[in-house]
């Protein structure tokens, strides 16, 4: 099944049934990280989006730093979406944030960077690296689209305001 992943017609086929298989394809799909083919990497990181463990945490942080802008856009994904999670475990902040914040600064592919805008922007109120990085981003990266996105998530922008932790209203007394 893995094998197919790499075949353009069979990919979305083998992807749903490796999926409905859950958690005990995970050793093939790890192995599947280390596959020449790109898209089969890709695919290996969208499962792990599905079925991240613990174990598997290594692997998909190392596909960070794949040569294929797709693959590193499908691992942060994977890292930070927690929608798609089926566990109940999930990657920490110390997991996933320092190598966002490192392709947000250097990544050479702009795409790759807008990705790493939202997965730093989960921490914008919590860490203040975050902001930091996000404000240098939204004032001189390169790409307009990147700016424009990360502008959302500094202070002044919708998703900030939105995100933004509510303060704690305290009861009247009587």
């Amino acid at each position: 099944m893995i094998e197919q992943l790499g075949i353009p017609y069979r990919a979305k086929t083998a992807y749903r049934t490796l999926l409905g298989r859950g958690y005990l394809v995970l050793p093939a799909v790890q192995k599947g990280l280390r596959h020449p083919n790109a898209a089969v990497r890709k695919y290996c990181c969208n499962l792990l989006d599905h079925l991240v463990t613990p174990e598997a945490l290594c692997d998909l942080l190392e596909m960070l730093s794949d040569p294929d802008p797709g693959v590193r856009i499908s691992a942060l994904h994977a890292l930070a979406c927690d929608k798609c999670k089926e566990g109940c475990w999930r990657p920490t902040a110390e997991d996933i944030l320092p190598p966002a914040l490192r392709l947000l600064r250097c990544d050479n592919d702009r795409h790759v960077r807008a990705m790493a805008v939202e997965v730093v922007g989960l921490f914008v109120h919590s860490h203040p690296q975050a902001l930091q990085t996000l404000e240098e981003a939204h004032a001189h990266d390169p790409n307009s689209m990147v700016r424009k996105k990360a502008g959302w998530y500094v202070p002044g922008g919708s998703i900030y305001a939105r995100t933004a932790p509510r303060p704690v209203r305290k009861m009247p007394t009587l």
